[in-house]
Formats: structure tokens, sequence, C-alpha cells
């Protein structure tokens, strides 16, 4: 099993950024794809990026593409999300999400392991 604290969450104006963080206990972290999820209100949680156990492939949703990066540091057992370049439809509670096994998902119920959340606002 894992355990999963995210961070790095806050309140920036548009075009600001933030950097997120995912730790992680366990010990076998390094076994585990990691994705991060965001739900804004009202609307259904949505897949934001992905990133293998070893880091060397990742995926991100389209609209976040080429913006926000996503890598692992497994020594650490943390996930980061580096957000620059925000924009008001950014604003979302931001989770982060585990499995085990070496292939990059995108929906949620690929994910067993969740952590609790970390509110994103971005003012316009």
């Amino acid at each position: 099993q894992v355990q999963l604290v995210e961070s790095g969450g806050g309140l920036v104006q548009t075009g600001g950024s933030l950097s997120l963080s995912c730790a992680a206990s366990g010990s076998t972290f390094s076994s585990y794809t990691v994705a991060w999820f965001r739900q804004a209100p009202g609307r259904e949680r949505e897949f934001v990026s992905a990133i293998s156990w070893s880091g060397s492939k990742t995926y991100s949703t389209d609209s976040v593409k080429g913006r926000f990066t996503i890598s692992r540091d497994n020594a650490s057992k943390t996930v980061y999300l580096q957000m620059p370049s925000l924009k008001p439809e950014d604003t979302a509670v931001y989770y982060c999400a585990a499995d085990i096994g070496p292939y990059l998902r995108v929906g949620i119920s690929d994910y067993h392991y969740w952590g609790q959340g970390t509110q994103v606002t971005v003012s316009s």
C-alpha cells in the first residue's frame, strides 16, 4: 500500500505559477504509476497528467500539455506537478493518485490510492 499527501496549492493570479508535490509513504513507491487529477466546483474529477514508475514516460491531457510538467523523484518518494502560466480554468482541487504497474492510465477507476487533495485557485 501507499499513502499520498499533496501540498503546494494556493491562490495565484492569472499567469502565475505553482508547484504541487505528492509525498508518498510505502516501500514500493518506485513500482507505482502516479497521476494528477483535478476537480473544479460542480464538475467531475478529470485526469491531468501521469508518470510511469521509472519516470521515463509521461502523458498529459491536451488542456495542460506543453504547459504543466510532471516529474518524480523515487529516492524521496515524491511526484511533482509544475504549473506555470496558470489560467482561471485551472482552478480546482488537485489530487494525486497511484497504482502499481508500469502503464500510464487516465481513468479514475484505474487508481486505487488517492490523496486528500490541495486547492489551486487562479484569480483573473
